[in-house]
């Protein structure tokens, strides 16, 4: 039996900020970014037309929010910023290590989170207590291109565990995203349903 976890709700609490846009438009500002008049509107604004179910890099709305107001500074310092405006404390959320140590004994164990920053899931998990040994496949919206619940984004944890979507256990919190892998035939496990700390009987005794 092979288990993915969301991250973000489900094993760790992420510090975010109440003002996404204000967040990136200071850390812009603090690297010499000039940040236009019209930020917040264009922000807000669609720059891209996107298939249903596909991640879109934050940086790359950024860069494109720039540009539509005739600023283009250099990638790397775009991508600094949206990772700084996002990197808050991390606090493991209780029950979280014993949930992710009962799925290693039971088969290969994977994260699958949706996340528009580049390496943010990373640095979330090394940030927190959860043992990262334990995990065999880290895999971010941001990486494989879709979001939960498309199908695409769970057969991606799934390729990376060596099983196939039907045969896979994902942990999570949100019902209308984690909760998406029942209609594609393998098992979403509810927080609302299976608190953390009642994983590991569950897994015990469940006949998935």
């Amino acid at each position: 039996m092979h288990v993915s976890f969301d991250l973000f709700g489900t094993l760790v609490d992420a510090a975010r900020p109440e003002d996404p846009a204000a967040a990136v438009a200071d850390e812009l500002a603090a690297r010499g970014v000039r940040v236009p008049e019209s930020w917040d509107e264009a922000y807000r604004e669609p720059h891209v037309s996107l298939d249903a179910g596909r991640e879109y890099p934050l940086p790359e709305h950024v860069l494109a929010v720039l540009d539509s107001r005739g600023v283009t500074p250099p990638r790397d310092v775009v991508e600094a910023a949206v990772t700084d405006a996002f990197d808050g404390d991390v606090a493991t959320r209780p029950g979280a290590c014993a949930a992710v140590e009962a799925a290693a004994t039971a088969g290969r164990v994977g994260v699958l989170s949706n996340c528009s920053v580049p390496g943010l899931v990373e640095r979330a998990l090394a940030a927190s207590d959860l043992p990262e040994d334990r995990f065999d496949a880290v895999v971010a919206s941001v990486d494989c291109g879709w979001r939960k619940p498309d199908r695409r984004a769970f057969r991606a944890v799934a390729d990376a565990l060596a099983t196939d979507v039907s045969a896979l256990v994902h942990v999570g919190d949100d019902p209308a995203t984690d909760g998406g892998l029942n209609a594609l035939g393998g098992t979403a496990v509810l927080l609302a349903d299976t608190p953390l700390s009642a994983f590991p009987d569950r897994l015990e005794d469940a006949s998935w």
